[in-house]
């Protein structure tokens, strides 16, 4: 089982590990920061350090319950101690993009009852679909300016664990059209202050003020009453990270 380091800190860029497993899928170690892919985001990438080697770390996957790092040549073996290195300005865009959509999701959820059917999360731009029966530009822009006023509030993001039962009472936390959430006894809270609660395992930036506003940049019908939604980051004024 490899413990998921970022799952109590997005912010971790480098850690310590030992590896357990060499796999064909990849190196497998004992704790990682890197995000698997999954959940409509890539996996990290970056690099994987034992003495003066270094291994590129093109992709991380989940594999049961072990996460396998994927690496272009392979020099490690079991017992080794490595060091690992996010490309955080990758992945520092993922946890803006992924928050940001949270809420987007969130806000088209509370003006219509809308549900997401589906989502990719990528660096430059993302997307979410919605099943919203009007195929109107209006109301996705109105749902696009209206986060943004919630994002400029300069909320915090919080991340805490609750019981399953608990959690899948509290409004509002079902926002995925055909899924539930993991079905394990403690799910992992994101809560955008005032503004969205879900259970998640990815990601995410501590406070609104690192998103900068969402801009979109495409519409698209994809059926009877799915909407994709795509968008783009505009700029940051200010980030305390």
């Amino acid at each position: 089982m490899t413990k998921l380091l970022y799952m109590d800190d997005s912010y971790m860029r480098e850690f310590n590990a030992t590896v357990t497993r060499v796999t064909e899928n990849g190196i497998v170690l004992d704790q990682t920061a890197f995000y698997p892919k999954g959940g409509g985001l890539p996996g990290d990438t970056g690099s994987m350090s034992k003495g003066s080697e270094s291994y590129v770390v093109d992709d991380a996957i989940k594999v049961g319950d072990e996460v396998a790092h994927r690496v272009a040549k392979v020099g490690l073996e079991v017992g080794d101690g490595v060091g690992g290195t996010l490309d955080w300005g990758r992945r520092y865009a993922m946890m803006r993009m992924h928050t940001g959509m949270h809420a987007l999701a969130s806000m088209f959820n509370k003006r219509s009852g809308a549900l997401i059917t589906g989502n990719q999360v990528n660096a430059d731009r993302s997307r979410l679909d919605v099943n919203i029966d009007k195929f109107d530009r209006d109301i996705i822009e109105g749902a696009i300016a209206e986060t943004n006023r919630e994002l400029a509030k300069n909320v915090n993001v919080k991340v805490y664990y609750l019981p399953r039962g608990e959690a899948l009472e509290m409004p509002g936390m079902v926002k995925l059209a055909e899924a539930a959430p993991p079905d394990v006894e403690r799910l992992r809270i994101v809560e955008i202050e005032g503004l969205d609660v879900q259970a998640d395992g990815g990601p995410h930036v501590a406070n609104t003020r690192e998103i900068g506003e969402l801009v979109l940049s495409k519409v698209e019908n994809k059926g009877k009453s799915n909407r994709r939604i795509y968008f783009t980051l505009g700029p940051v004024k200010a980030l305390t990270q």
